[in-house]
């Protein structure tokens, strides 16, 4: 089994909905956006760097760019493992959901 933290998952996810455009900036507005969540560059990329070492992601390095000084972009995209990263915590907390007796959901707002 593959372990995932909750910010790797999300970090991952985010990766599959940019599919071919996931670079740094475009995941971290993407989480933010989506999951209503503050994102740091810097918890960013070492979440990126992490997860690329896990073999989790494949990263490529785009076409230079003027506007980031010469700098080119790092697109990620998600591997066969992170594929299965994901299914299995998905698969973990769906186990998780239909174990929980109705009653203990059951619950009014005062």
């Amino acid at each position: 089994m593959h372990s995932l933290g909750e910010f790797e998952e999300i970090v991952l996810l985010a990766v599959g909905v940019l599919y071919d455009e996931a670079y740094g900036v475009a995941i971290k507005d993407t989480i933010e956006e989506r999951a209503s969540r503050k994102v740091s560059v810097g918890a960013l990329q070492s979440a990126l760097k992490r997860m690329e070492k896990k073999g989790y992601l494949n990263a490529r390095t785009g076409e230079t760019n003027a506007q980031r000084g010469g700098k080119p972009k790092r697109y990620y995209t998600i591997t066969a493992l992170g594929k299965q990263a994901l299914e299995e915590s998905r698969d973990v907390r769906m186990s998780l959901w239909e174990s929980i007796p109705r009653v203990a959901l059951d619950l009014k707002f005062t």
